[in-house]
């Protein structure tokens, strides 16, 4: 779904050892880019959104394979026999927080919901979340250019195919089917906006939120993290009532209808080294901890189990598969990687891939078979990439780009997404890599939010690329190399391919099926071919926890899990 900071979250306690047990700490791996949810597409961010904004729907907290439940909606949407028009129903009497920018006990109306997908076309916006409707719903598009950055022209021109009948009516209009509607639906990109939120604030929300979550903001740092609160008068939803057989073996159903949150508070703190969370953990001034590969040989067996003098401190391991994976990616508008095919395999032939998770990923990284990750209907485990580490043939499509033993090719830049010592090794490693090609490279260091922005400039010639799909299905993957995705869109990689292009028109408005896997083979035949990216792995999780933190399950999509969590016997 969002790009990742690979270090991704930490669930952490107070540094103080006569913490209270109402409050869960959480420490963020780098800084927070925004809280506003058009905005927020990172994993960092979405930590403070999810808590504080809700969607019509949420994914189920104690199932897999990922399904959903309503949130905000009441029940699941009427749906016209040609699939394009989904009518919601809203819950009545949820409130928003108390805040100057609606009146108190302001309550959510249908028409919020047409605020939000508005901001998200608006360009005055800066949205992040355009994508999810780009050319879907009949007129946005043109209400998006007619509009420009005019917030008189935002409140007064309608789009044809939004509309709220009522006030717990909801209409959306498409223009051709749309499978994954619900998916965009339960992203924070869609949380509900109030009118006059939007007049009082100006329409920036990046520090100042609104929301109807179990949490509400006291106190926002981008740099140094967020203070959150219970929301006293929270009723959206309660503790899950229904699990999957490993959440009903190990007991999380305990508290099934449970009134929601637990927690009085919540603490979330940027803190880029794991080193300093390694080391409060072990003093039990950390709840959880998801390991980094500093600490895979401290912590576990060479075949992933807890050692023995972990195990004695009461502390529980989760085993995880996960939806993110990671790349080599190229710039396909550079006009030096860009252009030349063969320098790109020169790259892809060039680097030790299983050397790299071995170093970074102390082995827990599966090898990339495929550009679709495990958990995508689709995804085939007999897949196999056209490339592998091979230095003869490396050499050799170095000599066809035109640079033998890399003369006369300037050193490339290699852009990583953080300051820390994990990344700047990450960083060196692909350098000294395409070294031994006579492939000079020159590590660029940035903070996460100055990588992301390079991105959305097109401004990167390659780096590592990370994703999280937003939702298990494979149009979350090809959406990220369609030419209708350019910058400032997630086609960061500036791919264009009309025929790949022509195959996704079709393949994102059709379900599951032996059609739609067709498409897909097509598609990743396509992506093979033209290299924008070197598959790397896709990740796996070891996630550490003292057994006095209930109810946890991890989920690298549902961001929104803090109101299930409770501190009991600490």
């Amino acid at each position: 779904m969002k790009f990742v900071f690979l270090a991704l979250l930490i669930l952490v306690g107070c540094t103080n050892k006569n913490k209270k047990t109402d409050t869960i700490e959480i420490s963020l791996a780098g800084e927070i880019s925004t809280i506003d949810p058009a905005a927020c597409y990172d994993t960092i961010c979405n930590v403070p959104v999810a808590q504080v904004y809700e969607s019509l729907y949420e994914f189920e907290y104690l199932k897999r394979p990922y399904s959903l439940r309503p949130l905000l909606a009441d029940g699941q949407p009427q749906i016209s026999k040609d699939r394009l028009t989904y009518t919601f129903k809203i819950k009545k009497g949820i409130k928003y927080h108390d805040s100057d920018l609606v009146p108190k006990g302001r309550e959510v109306k249908a028409q919020d919901f047409v605020n939000q997908i508005k901001r998200l076309a608006f360009m005055g916006t800066n949205s992040r979340g355009l994508w999810l409707f780009d050319g879907k719903i009949k007129g946005l598009n043109e209400w998006r250019e007619k509009v420009q950055t005019d917030l008189n022209l935002f409140f007064s021109e309608p789009v044809e195919g939004l509309s709220a009948p009522d006030d717990q009516t909801f209409v959306i209009q498409l223009k051709y089917p749309y499978p994954q509607l619900l998916y965009a639906m339960a992203m924070t990109f869609t949380s509900p906006i109030p009118e006059e939120s939007i007049k009082a604030a100006k329409n920036d929300f990046s520090t100042k939120p609104i929301g109807t979550g179990a949490y509400f903001i006291t106190n926002y740092n981008s740099i140094q993290g967020v203070d959150l609160k219970k929301n006293d008068s929270y009723s959206t939803s309660v503790y899950p009532t229904e699990g999957d057989r490993w959440s009903r073996e190990n007991g999380l159903l305990k508290d099934s209808g449970a009134k929601l949150p637990f927690m009085d508070k919540v603490r979330l703190v940027v803190i880029k080294e794991a080193q300093t969370d390694w080391l409060n953990f072990l003093k039990k001034k950390i709840d959880m901890i998801n390991l980094t590969k500093d600490h895979y040989h401290v912590a576990l067996t060479p075949v992933g189990k807890l050692k023995p003098e972990i195990i004695k401190d009461e502390i529980v391991l989760q085993a995880s598969p996960t939806l993110i994976y990671w790349w080599i990616a190229f710039n396909m508008k550079d006009t030096v990687v860009g252009k030349n095919l063969n320098l790109r395999k020169a790259i892809a032939y060039g680097v030790n891939i299983e050397k790299y998770i071995e170093l970074f990923t102390y082995n827990v990284g599966q090898k990339s078979n495929s550009i679709y990750p495990p958990g995508v209907p689709g995804y085939s485990p007999a897949a196999e990439l056209p490339y592998k580490y091979d230095l003869a043939l490396a050499k050799e499509y170095l000599k066809k780009a035109g640079y033998p033993d890399g003369k006369g090719l300037a050193p490339l830049k290699f852009d990583i997404r953080g300051s820390d010592t994990r990344r700047r090794q990450m960083g060196e490693y692909i350098q000294q890599e395409l070294r031994s090609l006579g492939i000079k490279v020159e590590v660029v260091i940035n903070t996460f939010p100055a990588f992301l922005e390079k991105a959305r400039k097109g401004q990167l010639q390659f780096w590592q690329g990370g994703w999280v799909l937003d939702y298990p299905d494979a149009e979350n993957v090809l959406q990220l190399l369609s030419s209708q995705n350019l910058p400032p869109g997630q086609n960061y990689f500036n791919y264009e391919n009309s025929d790949y292009d022509k195959l996704f028109q079709e393949v994102r408005v059709i379900e599951d099926g032996k059609r739609k896997f067709e498409l897909m083979q097509k598609m990743e035949d396509l992506v093979n071919a033209d290299l924008p990216w070197v598959m790397q792995y896709y990740a796996r999780n070891y996630i550490l926890s003292h057994k006095y933190l209930k109810n946890f399950l991890y989920s690298d999509i549902i961001y929104n899990n803090i109101k299930y969590l409770k501190i009991e016997g600490k």
